[in-house]
This record gives structure tokens, sequence and C-alpha cells, in this order.
């Protein structure tokens, strides 16, 4: 079977079509068959297998399956089932389309007493349901492996896994796997940072054949690229830093789809220091009939050569008919506009130096932010995760080494918002 598996899924629907219906039946309770790579539990001695992916992508099944196997396998079996809820671990994690008791073959499907919250295969192996919201439920009982679900939004998150970890003492190789959507909780901040933890996922649309079309288009069009997709649709876990300048709820509020007629458009530039360094940040922002300043695009590029990156200044610039483009100069002064310049001699170049850091920089821009002034026109995932990243008094915490998209975003509005003072300090109402 394993070998029909390989071939495709053609061949397995063909190989369906020419089999008797007892075969089929087999076939289609074969999980090595049906899985994708990012399914299949990793190798290596883990303690712990976190699968934190997008919705739809397969994490129940991925769990169920992997307690079958072990359950079938191992008749000394003893597994804890732990749920957000008691109500959960019933009606997703047991009898759930893609729970235990659907994924079994009718002759190996285990005996579900709902009452005691158990189920007993014919190996003899057992698992019992336990609810996350009661840890307490979790001291006393012994088990060799676990399922934990959803730990994303376990109401007592930590104090649940660390007595469910306790409870991890039987057999020579205790093991547990947890699948979740990412949140930015406690409890996931910490497996993701811990030693013996391996962790998988994928997206969304990673499982588009078992997806109704209209879901993903749907869920791409309404949410693709924001802070809600990138965690529900892409399984990233994306995090809020403490002090930062830009909250990820704040730039969500002033997100559009559309804006006024414009009087202005500034492509902003943070050049890089080599080709081989930083990225080269490039932002077109304009100012609206209405006196708000809009972001329009993110064109940065990475690992550039001087003539790349200039053409991709210049390309920016006439997408959107920028009647400015504002070059930081502490990197390469003169060299900078004549870079620029060769690449479109018509682009109107204004060199700024920077006295003070990149954060004390964004700090007036954050405050026309925070005062609705400053509007998002569509989804910016590698800006705003630089944005969220500036600090107050704490530097950059965000990825990369620097953050040339957000200084090449604060230098254009800065043109266009505080009459180029981009060190200057505003008053909002």
């Amino acid at each position: 079977m394993e070998r029909i598996a390989r071939r495709g899924p053609d061949a397995i629907a063909a190989e369906l079509e020419s089999r008797g219906e007892r075969v089929c039946e087999q076939m289609l309770f074969h999980w090595r068959l049906w899985r994708r790579p990012a399914q299949c539990p990793p190798p290596g001695d883990w303690r712990v297998w976190l699968v934190m992916a997008g919705r739809g992508f397969g994490k129940t099944r991925v769990g169920a399956e992997w307690v079958r196997a072990v359950a079938e396998n191992n008749a000394r079996a003893r597994i804890a089932l732990v749920g957000a809820t008691q109500d959960e671990v019933r009606r997703v994690m047991v009898e759930g389309e893609s729970g235990l008791l659907a994924v079994s073959h009718p002759a190996r499907r285990p005996r579900w007493e709902p009452s005691l919250g158990r189920l007993t295969w014919p190996s003899g192996a057992q698992a019992f349901a336990f609810s996350a919201d009661r840890p307490e439920s979790l001291r006393g009982p012994q088990h060799s492996h676990a399922w934990c679900d959803e730990i994303g939004k376990w109401p007592k998150g930590e104090e649940a896994w660390d007595n469910l970890m306790l409870s991890l003492r039987l057999g020579t190789r205790p093991r547990a796997v947890a699948t979740t959507t990412p949140r930015p909780v406690a409890l996931i901040r910490r497996l993701v940072a811990e030693d013996g933890v391996v962790r998988t996922g994928g997206r969304t649309a990673a499982n588009r054949s078992a997806l109704p079309p209209a879901f993903l288009k749907a869920m791409t069009e309404n949410h693709g690229g924001t802070r809600l997709g990138r965690q529900e649709l892409d399984g990233e876990l994306i995090e809020e830093v403490a002090g930062a300048l830009w909250s990820r709820a704040g730039l969500e509020r002033s997100r559009r789809r559309d804006g006024p007629a414009f009087r202005r458009v500034v492509v902003g530039v943070d050049p890089p220091a080599s080709s081989g360094g930083d990225a080269c940040g490039i932002v077109a922002v304009a100012l609206g009939t209405d006196g708000v300043g809009y972001v329009l695009e993110d064109a940065s590029v990475e690992k550039a050569t001087p003539e790349a990156w200039a053409a991709a200044v210049a390309g920016c610039a006439a997408r959107h008919g920028a009647d400015r483009v504002v070059a930081e100069a502490n990197n390469g002064g003169e060299m900078v506009a004549s870079v620029l310049r060769a690449a479109d001699a018509r682009l109107p170049v204004r060199l700024v130096h920077a006295a003070r850091g990149k954060v004390a920089r964004a700090e007036p821009v954050a405050m026309l932010h925070a005062a609705g002034r400053v509007l998002l026109l569509g989804v910016f995932p590698a800006l705003e995760d630089e944005l969220c990243g500036l600090v107050t008094g704490g530097g950059y915490q965000g990825p990369g080494r620097s953050p040339d998209r957000a200084d090449a975003m604060v230098w254009a509005l800065s043109e266009l918002m505080l009459g180029g003072r981009a060190e200057a300090r505003v008053r909002v109402a």
C-alpha cells in the first residue's frame, strides 16, 4: 500500500476503483497512504511533539492517528487526552469527524465509555479524558503517552501542562503530542523555547484538497497577511513586544481597503551598507486630501546590489507617481543620490541624515498612527513585524538585524506630515 501511496493521489484513486470493497475499506483507514510529510511524526528521541499550524491543516487528525497507532501497537499504553474542557475532549478528540472513533477501523475501534471518560482498544490499551480547566484532576494518574489539543486556549495552561508532565512516568519512553493553532500565550512561548520539544506545522492551504475552495478563497481574501490570517491560516506565532511603539491591534484597526485622492506621494529609502547585509527599505506613502497619511506599498528588497535596489526604488516611484524620494545618506552619502539618479535621472531625490536612532525617529510617526492620522492601505507583514519590534527605550526587538522597512516608512511619513523633520517631536490631540 505504501508503494501505491508514493505514486500519488491518482494512483490511490485508481487502486480503490480496481479493488474489492474489503480492500478499499482497509485502504481508507491506512493513514500512511493519505498523510502529508508535515503530518508525519518527527524522527529522533523527542519527548514533546508540538504541532502548531493553521486551522484546517489537519492537526486533530494528526493527534488522533498518533494515539491510534500507539494504542494498537502497545497493549500497556495508558494515554491522557487533554482538551480545554471535558466537552471538547468528547466532541473533538473522541467523537469528532477527525477524532479517535472516526479514524479507527471498525474491527479495531476502541470502546468509548462517556460516563467514565475512557477509551479501551481491543489491544488492551486505554485512554482517559481530562480537562485543562481542572488541572488537579491530572494529579495521581500515571500515563505513558498524552495528546493535548488546542493548548493555546487552555484556561489554566501552565498548571495543567505541569501536572500532565509529572504524570508521564510509565513505560520506557513517555511522550506527548500537542496540537494547536498558535497563540502568544505563556505555555506556547515556553514550549517553543524548551529543550526536548520538536516543533512542526504548516498552513491551512496545505490541506486544500480536503477543504472547500470557497472557504479558502474567502479566508484568504478577508484575512490574508493580517495578524489574524498569519496566526489562524499560516500557523505563525505572532507575539506582542512589551513597550512597542506599534501594537498588532492598532495596526489592524488602521487597515483600510481604499482611500481618498492623494495630494502627494513620497517614497522613503533606507539604503543598506552592503549588498550582502541588511535589506534596502523602500516604502511608498501618500498624503490624502483628508490630511491623513496612507502607507501604499512595501517594495523593500533583500541582499540587492546598489543597481538592483536603486531600480526597485525607481520602479516603486513610477508605480505610484511619487513626487519625491527621501533617502537616508548616513551610509554612502552622495553615492546614494548618484545610484538613484543613475537608475532614473528624473527621480527627485532628497538626502536626509540621521542624528538619532531609528526608535527615536519613529516615535513622532507612531504618535500620528495612534491618533488615527496614519492608515495602512493593505497588508504589509514584514513591515508590520518591524514596526511592532520598535520599543521605546529598548531599541529594536523585531525580526532581522535592523528595521529597515520601518525606517523607510518613517522617513517618508516625516517628509509628508512633519515637514521633513524626522526627528521632531509632535503633539497629537
